[in-house]
């Protein structure tokens, strides 16, 4: 039997990185003061730490790069509790976790020319 946090580890890999879905955007609401993110026909209010782990989730970052910079603000950054809160979005569909880069080449920017071989 696994633990609740082995559960979240696997969900979400430190070695994952996470990115606002497509249909997702992270916004700062005036009239709530608060940031929010948006999807279609949905509302979710943010609190500042949430919004943090957020403004890092660009898909280049890994999770462990993102409780690391989070560190540097907070006194008390527990990797599991962004773990579990990236994958209570991901169960939302609101943030993507991309698979680790195995290689440390980022496949989505290369580009190869057939004539070149």
């Amino acid at each position: 039997m696994s633990s609740p946090e082995s559960a979240v580890a696997d969900a979400v890999s430190v070695s994952g990185r996470p990115r606002l879905a497509r249909h997702v955007r992270l916004t700062f609401d005036p009239s709530r003061e608060r940031h929010v993110l948006l999807r279609p026909e949905c509302v979710v209010v943010l609190n500042r730490t949430g919004a943090d782990v957020l403004e890092l989730c660009d898909g280049r970052r890994t999770v462990a790069g993102i409780v690391a910079e989070l560190r540097g603000r907070y006194a008390r950054v527990a990797e599991a509790d962004v773990q579990g809160f990236l994958a209570g979005l991901v169960d939302r569909r609101c943030v993507v976790i991309e698979p680790e880069e195995t290689d440390g080449v980022d496949r989505r920017c290369v580009v190869t020319d057939p004539e070149a071989t």
